[in-house]
């Protein structure tokens, strides 16, 4: 069994964890393989040299053939190893040292549990689905061109509101006067789009969330649609450009600009084990059933 590790950065705190999973993994004879970025954090700030091999790239990374990903940080975390993982099919599994954690939802006291797991096979995989992207400039290359938890259409340089035009199948569906406008899926349901007052989507669901950023009108709503249709947004502003995101990846849009949005062809699997269940990750970190009135 092969295990690649993907990360950023930690604290002191962390590292007790990262030291039991490693001894756990290496214990049992498992090949671990690290980001090279992660390799040279632990090299230098943490006194960490524990001779792994590295990879750099998506390319690097396929090549190791792993059988799984951890990710050690937060939801960032897990969201930035997807584009190593891309299309590859590699299930991941995210231990959280940062602070909520819908996605990476083992906690750093649950690490070994996790690694027991992992080791006698007992876990399942939760597929999830991606926004495929792309737009009407030439000159803009999304590499990788898809999103795990939405696209968002956000301002640039400017106060001054944005007008994105939405058609779903070449129907036109509402010009939205707002700060922005994103695109969600129900994985990303629990991200920047519940802070902008969208719903909360089981994982699963064949579904998009299209959410305004503070909008204009307060009779305009998030608005829930299926995933076997194609979106379209075309952004009007004062300014010449605006900002599009995938996920944590921004790009410079030119004004006027489309952009294309639809399901992406393959899922990205997140591996489930008996630790972690979605109501249960509800529960704990929006805090629900504490009010003992209830």
């Amino acid at each position: 069994m092969k295990v690649a590790i993907y990360g950023k950065e930690i604290t002191q705190d962390s590292r007790k964890q990262l030291e039991l999973l490693y001894n756990k993994l290496d214990n049992a004879g498992i090949s671990i393989c690290v980001n090279d970025k992660f390799n040279k954090f632990l090299s230098t700030h943490c006194d960490m040299n524990l001779g792994f091999n590295t990879y750099n790239s998506h390319e690097t990374f396929k090549e190791l053939n792993a059988d799984i990903l951890l990710t050690i940080g937060g939801d960032g975390t897990l969201l930035d190893s997807t584009t190593f993982v891309r299309d590859t099919g590699v299930p991941i599994l995210g231990i959280n040292t940062g602070r909520l954690g819908f996605l990476a939802n083992v906690s750093k006291d649950e690490v070994e549990d996790a690694a027991d797991a992992i080791l006698n096979g007992e876990y399942t995989f939760d597929e999830r689905q991606l926004i495929s992207v792309k737009s009407t400039l030439s000159d803009v290359n999304f590499d990788p061109n898809f999103a795990l938890n939405e696209v968002a259409i956000s301002r640039k340089d400017t106060t001054t509101m944005l007008t994105v035009h939405a058609w779903i199948d070449d129907e036109y569906l509402n010009s939205y006067w707002a700060d922005g406008l994103m695109l969600s899926t129900p994985t990303g349901s629990t991200g920047y789009s519940l802070s902008c007052g969208g719903p909360i989507v089981m994982p699963g669901s064949q579904n998009f969330i299209i959410t305004p950023i503070a909008p204009h009108n307060l009779t305009v709503r998030p608005f829930v649609i299926p995933n076997n249709v194609e979106i379209r947004f075309k952004v009007e502003s004062r300014e010449e450009e605006y900002l599009l995101s995938l996920d944590s990846r921004i790009y410079t849009m030119a004004n006027k600009s489309e952009v294309e949005l639809c399901c992406a062809p393959f899922q990205i699997k997140l591996v489930k084990t008996a630790l972690q269940n979605f109501p249960a990750t509800l529960r704990n970190k929006l805090l629900w059933g504490l009010d003992r009135r209830n």
